[in-house]
């Protein structure tokens, strides 16, 4: 693919731990696309960062320093969910499109103000969360919308996993210091406490700076289920879970289940970091009338079982009269037909898998450069982060409050 030097799009990354190392990797990926400029509170990844991408990387601690260059179109931004809105808002009224990775926001009051700011600059803005751009959700979209499970009546959704680092329990190099790191600003308007580099590095254990599993990974569930089922989201949600092996200090539970009400199906999540999985485990199940639809990492499947024309009866307990009688006017209702070939179907599973290299990941990329360009918006714009981070959020309210809460899918308002 050839792009012209006009063409040509140069994006900063803010927030270069792994998911926004990874994520700038999948950036450069695309053809047309530069990293020019990455800013870390951790002066060890910005020392990586030249390592990776070159001596000529523009560095910095201060992440305005980066809005302030007018050779940078798109900012990616992978800091602790507690920055994630101030500096979207911040980077769209500097003109730059953002690429946010998931949750979009921490709490619901500052999903209005992004989108509210998305709606005034017409800037481009996409939330992280790769399900979005994943071929196994457009298949499962599509199925449903074709009625291959008849009407959808339920989900299950679960991401399970069983190893440290699943569990946040993220590394801490030895040269952190007061000195490496620019701690006060990691705190922004978080409550003032003393330096704690586990605070620092393994920040989604606190809910003073993330969001728990609900930010980490039920927010990837809503928007699979979003994705695939065209919801907006539910009416009501209740969770509960406990902190059950990682007390390390940590403020959030480990395992945490919800159910949501949409308005026409029911909606199960739950996430363990003390299963016996090896690794990650993740599936969806779409229950229908007339079956049932699997989605995981390698692909989707589909067992269709259609309902039965006859209700069938249990008539044992009647007085035999009783029972003639029924017999009489069921089988005038539902007379013995005689079997035909077309009334036999297929027994197998129709299973479907991704096309060989498939990865949402960068696709998800390649769709946000996509939108830079054509100035066409991605579907996973600000209204969807909110759509699918608000009853997310909810999940949170729900388990430190002990109580139902309620959700207007349209205005995107709690109560």
């Amino acid at each position: 693919m050839q792009i012209s030097a006009n063409d040509r799009i140069q994006v900063a990354l803010i927030g270069a731990g792994g998911m926004g190392s990874a994520d700038a990797r999948s950036a450069i990926s695309v053809p047309g696309v530069s990293l020019v400029a990455v800013a870390d509170l951790y002066d060890g990844r910005l020392q990586r960062a030249k390592e990776t991408w070159g001596a000529q990387l523009f560095t910095t601690r201060d992440y305005r320093e980066i809005l302030n260059r007018k050779d940078i179109d798109a900012v990616i931004i992978a800091t602790p969910d507690h920055w994630h809105s101030k500096i979207t808002i911040d980077a769209i009224n500097a003109g730059k499109d953002v690429y946010c990775e998931k949750p979009m926001v921490r709490t619901i009051e500052e999903g209005h103000g992004v989108i509210a700011a998305q709606r005034k600059s017409g800037r481009i803005v996409q939330v992280g969360s790769q399900y979005a751009s994943s071929l196994i959700f457009q298949k499962a979209h599509d199925m449903l919308a074709a009625g291959a499970i008849g009407k959808l009546n339920m989900v299950e959704a679960a991401l399970d996993r069983n190893t440290a680092i699943g569990a946040w329990q993220y590394s801490v190099p030895p040269d952190a210091s007061e000195q490496t790191i620019d701690w006060d600003r990691f705190l922004g308007q978080a409550p003032k406490v003393p330096f704690d580099p586990l605070r620092f590095f393994r920040w989604r254990n606190y809910r003073d700076y993330g969001t728990g599993v609900a930010g980490d990974l039920f927010v990837h569930l809503m928007t699979g289920l979003h994705f695939a089922t065209g919801a907006i989201g539910p009416k009501r949600v209740y969770a509960t879970g406990g902190l059950r092996f990682w007390n390390d200090g940590r403020d959030v539970p480990d395992i945490m289940l919800a159910t949501m009400d949409y308005p026409d199906f029911n909606f199960a999540l739950r996430v363990n970091f003390v299963s016996s999985v090896v690794g990650e485990s993740f599936a969806f199940r779409f229950v229908g009338t007339e079956g049932v639809m699997m989605a995981g990492f390698n692909g989707l499947t589909v067992s269709r079982h259609p309902r039965e024309i006859e209700p069938g009866y249990a008539i044992d307990t009647f007085a035999k009269a009783t029972q003639e009688q029924f017999l009489t006017n069921y089988r005038e209702k539902f007379p013995v037909s005689r079997p035909v070939a077309d009334a036999m179907r297929p027994s197998l599973d129709e299973r479907y898998a991704p096309p060989a290299g498939h990865n949402p990941h960068r696709e998800h990329h390649v769709n946000f450069f996509t939108a830079v360009r054509s100035r066409k918006p991605f579907f996973e714009d600000a209204i969807f982060g909110l759509r699918a981070a608000g009853p997310a959020l909810l999940t949170n309210s729900s388990y430190y409050d002990r109580r139902i809460c309620n959700w207007n899918a349209d205005t995107m308002q709690s109560s």
